[in-house]
């Protein structure tokens, strides 16, 4: 019969690959639970939306709509003044249904209605849904019985064609493809007699695109409208969601910049306890997930009024311009920009002043901004996120190696006096107080420090919170491998491979520990590498990574201070 050690251990080893099997199972059917996300090649041509029609699941853009999609989406006078201006009702208009132009370019897939000239669906054809999915297209927006999420513009105001319904325009063909350049595609409508162009501006290489209303006053009365910029919204989650289920949640919802704050967030809970608004000269508003967001972009110190609200179920935010008198014979200008694409902090930052704020880096941003400068510039030199991780955290230890190596020379004198610090807690046992007292005279003595081994673990905490929202938020590292079976280093490790490692490199480096405080406390630090393991398995591969190679080089650090400790002791 074996030992009772023998069978401990055995027993412990079993447990162990048991638990490893059933975690791997559980992600494994969480993968399979997951349906492929499927698009239809042609938006779908159908009537007005039925409140009780089945779900559809192909995601497809519909052309036509129901009451709440015409009226309550424009924006009514009262926002173009001060004084409320009266609108009568509406006539009823003729519904479109199947006039949609598709624009294609090298980033884009766009589909607009030509009713109110909306843009109805939008894909990224540079960031594939998934790894498993890397032909399909990360659709951001949408129109169908499933999901809203479109981009909506028009004039609104005494002549403003939107005012009385949203216009139907015409268009000369039904579908453009940009390779290179720049190039208009023209939208246009006559509005009591007078002519109206709705001309969007399309790059081959970019995700934003140029707005513009031109109205040529053919009366002999002066005219007036105003521009309206708004996103339409369900509250529901994107199709694709990509947070981690298991930690921090990527924001879903709006922001907008202000004079008071650069970056003021505005929740669905917000917008449903009222209407929000503010006065800006200029500025953006934009709805925000998970790596993307779509933006409207307001012409430099244009006086506007920034408004979210809830209506018909849906939530909109979204700004109006000032009104702009049209003298007889005269062409109106209206002018704004649309953004839908990835959260690239350089191209935001370009578009608009603060609009790069919105790759959310939290509390520590100040922190996260340098980070990821440091590891966009080492990526450019190995060509491999992994590696710049690895290099970044060689780095960060380096710049702190004087810190940390004054934490681990305190370490080895509390490991030196751990002998005569056993005989007097032996001693003194039952006497707390004479034991305080005979300890605090030891650690003077030896120049012993029980709190200086804190500061190596807590030194890379406010760089390691930093770059998980970096690894979290960047969507450069989006769907970016590794080596091996790491193939994304923004998702978990699939295999758990790196958590087991730096569970291991833990335990191992707090063996290297002097044990001090009572028996309980020392077990309980013992149980510290199990459930920084267990925590560690759902996180970021990358982030994984970072803490492996800063448990390696600390182990290492350690080793090296603790060896000319003693040499300078001998």
């Amino acid at each position: 019969m074996l030992p009772p050690e023998i069978v401990r251990i055995v027993l412990l080893v079993g447990l162990a690959v048991t638990g490893y099997m059933i975690i791997l199972a559980w992600t494994d059917d969480r993968q399979a639970m997951r349906a492929p996300i499927e698009y239809s090649d042609r938006p779908v041509v159908s009537s007005d939306i039925v409140a009780d029609a089945p779900i559809d699941t192909t995601n497809q853009p519909v052309v036509g709509a129901s009451e709440s999609m015409t009226l309550s989406d424009v924006p009514d006078a009262s926002m173009l003044s001060e004084q409320p201006v009266l609108v009568a009702p509406a006539a009823e208009t003729e519904r479109l249904s199947g006039r949609l132009v598709q624009v294609t370019t090298n980033a884009l897939n766009v589909w607009i209605d030509l009713e109110g000239g909306d843009i109805v669906r939008v894909q990224l054809k540079h960031y594939p849904v998934s790894l498993e999915q890397m032909s399909v297209p990360y659709q951001l927006l949408e129109r169908s019985v499933a999901r809203t999420y479109v981009a909506q513009s028009g004039l609104i105001g005494p002549h403003g064609p939107d005012s009385q319904g949203r216009p139907v325009y015409q268009v000369r063909q039904s579908m453009y493809e940009i390779s290179q350049g720049e190039k208009e595609v023209v939208l246009t409508t006559v509005h009591e007699g007078v002519p109206v162009r709705k001309v969007y501006t399309f790059r081959a290489d970019d995700h934003l695109m140029d707005v513009r209303y031109e109205m040529t006053n053919s009366t002999d009365s002066p005219m007036r409208a105003a521009i309206f910029s708004q996103i339409k919204r369900d509250a529901r989650p994107p199709a694709a969601d990509e947070s981690f289920s298991m930690g921090m949640q990527a924001f879903v919802g709006a922001a907008l910049t202000t004079p008071e704050e650069r970056y003021l967030k505005v929740e669905f809970e917000d917008v449903d306890e009222g209407r929000i608004e503010h006065r800006v000269d200029g500025g953006w508003i934009a709805f925000l997930q998970h790596y993307f967001l779509a933006a409207w972009v307001s012409p430099e110190g244009q006086a506007n009024r920034f408004f979210a609200k809830k209506a018909g179920g849906n939530y909109f935010f979204g700004f109006t311009g000032p009104p702009v008198d049209v003298a007889p014979a005269a062409t109106g200008i209206w002018q704004a920009q649309f953004y839908a694409g990835p959260k690239d902090q350089k191209r935001l930052e370009e578009i608009s002043p603060n609009l790069n704020l919105t790759i959310d880096y939290g509390f520590l941003w100040w922190l996260a901004i340098p980070l990821f400068a440091l590891l966009d510039w080492l990526h450019g030199l190995v060509g491999n996120w992994g590696l710049a991780i690895i290099m970044l955290t060689i780095v960060v230890k380096a710049v702190l190696y004087p810190l940390s190596a004054a934490g681990y020379k305190s370490m080895a004198n509390m490991r030196r006096v751990a002998p005569q610090m056993k005989k007097i807690q032996e001693r003194y046992a039952n006497d707390r107080e004479r034991l305080s007292k005979e300890m605090m005279g030891l650690y003077k003595k030896e120049g012993a420090n029980p709190l200086g081994g804190c500061l190596p673990m807590l030194l890379p905490m406010p760089i390691f919170i930093a770059l998980y929202w970096v690894l979290f938020e960047s969507v450069e590292l989006r769907l970016s491998p590794f080596m091996f079976w790491i193939e994304d280093l923004a998702q978990m490790d699939p295999y758990f491979v790196l958590p087991l490692l730096m569970g291991a490199s833990t335990y191992y480096m707090q063996s290297l520990n002097p044990q001090v405080g009572d028996p309980m406390q020392q077990k309980m630090m013992k149980m510290m590498p199990i459930m920084f393991t267990v925590l560690f398995l759902f996180f970021p591969a990358g982030l994984v990574l970072y803490w492996l190679v800063n448990n390696v080089l600390s182990i290492a650090q350690q080793q090296f201070v603790y060896r000319q400790a003693e040499k300078a002791q001998a």
